[in-house]
């Protein structure tokens, strides 16, 4: 055995290593109970822990992920990598969503900005609104609790499924949209609903009796029924730029003196995985007379 290795080898008590390691001992206790850092001997007596001098390196690359807010399970993940190519990988993947999560909280506190300075009329008037009258039609539908976080990626998937669906249902006649029945937030989750409008309600029916436990999937009919909306980008349908659109439609609606009569929706028109950033995908309506 070479010097350095009899060196990584040294067994040291939590207190000294917690002073190699600059961490404390309490801290060195929780990454213990969690897997990041077991000790490498525990005496069965008197359950006192010891480390080698080699685990340093390991605990100051926990503490230095944790500086970066880093969830205890993603520092799991970078740790326990099989190389140190893989760790940079993960670690890159948790910053970038650490940078698109901030770059969200700007946008977010500058609408807060406006709206508290009273230059909410300023943002409402990028939107044009109009009204649409819209026939009566049948839709199938998949409803979900979901919170904002995890609200794109559903849309998405269940949009996917139930225009699947459509062929078994006499294929698709209109765009598809989703229906808030409540608040969506980073705290209220709910539910939303995902439609898609079909042309044989016997059929929809026919396969929801099929898949509607699995998916949580209806048919229903709705009325005609006018909408109030205003057409946005793909770039304005992210949050909260979306809410400014929300919020422009319901001003309008009440300067305008009408009633609303149901819930909020979105209806997407376009193909979106072939849209560009400014170009119009979605209109944000709500039912009115």
């Amino acid at each position: 055995m070479t010097e350095d290795e009899a060196v990584d080898d040294e067994l040291l008590t939590i207190g000294a290593f917690a002073a190699r390691a600059r961490l404390s001992a309490k801290a060195l206790r929780l990454y213990d109970r969690l897997g990041l850092l077991p000790p490498a001997e525990v005496d069965e007596v008197s359950g006192y822990r010891y480390y080698r001098a080699a685990q340093i390196e390991r605990a100051r690359l926990v503490a230095l992920l944790r500086q970066l807010d880093m969830p205890l399970a993603r520092v799991a993940e970078v740790v326990e990598a099989p190389s140190g190519a893989v760790a940079a990988v993960r670690l890159d993947a948790y910053w970038a969503d650490v940078e698109a999560r901030v770059a969200g909280q700007r946008t977010l506190a500058e609408y807060l900005r406006g709206r508290l300075s009273g230059r909410s009329s300023e943002m409402y008037g990028r939107f044009v609104v109009e009204t649409v009258d819209v026939p009566g039609q049948v839709v199938i539908g998949e409803t979900r609790h979901v919170l904002a976080g995890e609200l794109p990626a559903w849309i998405g998937a269940s949009l996917g499924r139930l225009e699947s669906a459509a062929r078994e249902c006499g294929g698709i006649t209109g765009p598809p949209f989703v229906v808030y029945h409540s608040e969506v937030s980073m705290e209220s989750d709910g539910p939303a609903e995902s439609c898609v409008p079909v042309a044989d309600e016997a059929a929809a029916r026919a396969w929801a009796e099929r898949h509607g436990r699995t998916w949580e999937t209806k048919v229903r009919v709705e009325s005609a029924q006018r909408l109030a909306y205003t057409r946005i980008t793909k770039a304005q349908v992210a949050h909260p730029q979306i809410l400014a659109a929300f919020e422009a439609v319901e001003e309008w609606i009440a300067r305008e003196g009408l009633e609303q009569t149901g819930p909020c929706r979105e209806v997407y028109f376009a193909d979106w995985e072939a849209a560009g950033a400014q170009d119009p995908v979605c209109d944000v309506a709500f039912p009115v007379r």
